[in-house]
């Protein structure tokens, strides 16, 4: 989950700062450049303090995270001038953050960056983008999405937080998939770009990778 994020996070950024570049007037070919030096060094810096905490230390995972993430804008934007396919994020609240507030937020701004148990992360491909000429609604994607549960901690799930005994939980992986909206425009370029950070709720089948069992949620996100 942790790496997924950091590749979300390194695409989105580099997709925002494209639209600022050509928003700002800078040719194409420049603010592809300009895209991809921003969003990897942005987080190179977070990766290189890391590097100097005891607590964390550098990751060899995280920065070919991070190097993925903007290769997905890049590639995608000098190959086909647009993104076809988007990295998406969004949460909602789990159980498992009151159980160990200090390792997954006290609050819903740290929930929604530290607790891995409500994050999903999603590829939506714009499907008309890959159809050519044709009248298939440009605001629909097809989703895939990856998430997971049971985490009360980082590695291993303790069984004692600040001296109270928490719940045993199994740790599950999960893959959705299902359709949303996408904000466009004509030529299926994302602007702005936040607007397509963000995952429209909608229905979607869930696949527990964990249980190897199949449900289907009317409302996800």
């Amino acid at each position: 989950m942790d790496k997924v994020g950091h590749a979300t996070t390194a695409y989105n950024i580099s997709a925002f700062q494209y639209n600022l570049m050509r928003w700002s007037g800078v040719k194409k070919k420049s603010s592809i450049l300009i895209a991809g030096a921003t969003g990897l060094a942005y987080m190179s810096m977070i990766e290189i303090f890391d590097g100097f905490s005891s607590q964390w230390g550098f990751s060899k995972g995280d920065m070919l995270a991070n190097i993925a993430g903007t290769a997905i804008f890049v590639a995608q934007q000098s190959t086909w001038q647009q993104q076809r396919i988007q990295m998406q994020f969004s949460y909602h609240n789990s159980i498992y953050a009151k159980y160990n507030p200090g390792e997954l937020g006290r609050n819903l701004p740290q929930h929604i960056i530290k607790d891995y148990n409500g994050q999903s992360y999603w590829l939506a491909f714009n499907i008309s983008s890959f159809l050519g000429k044709t009248n298939f609604p440009r605001w629909i994607n097809a989703d895939i999405g990856y998430g997971a549960e049971g985490m009360t901690g980082a590695v291993i799930n303790p069984s004692v937080v600040d001296g109270k005994t928490i719940p045993s939980f199994t740790k599950q992986r999960k893959l959705f998939f299902g359709v949303d909206g996408a904000f466009t425009t004509k030529n299926n370029i994302t602007y702005p770009s936040w607007l397509n950070i963000f995952k429209v709720p909608t229905p979607v089948m869930e696949w527990n990778l964990t249980k190897n069992k199949i449900k289907f949620r009317p409302f996800y996100y």
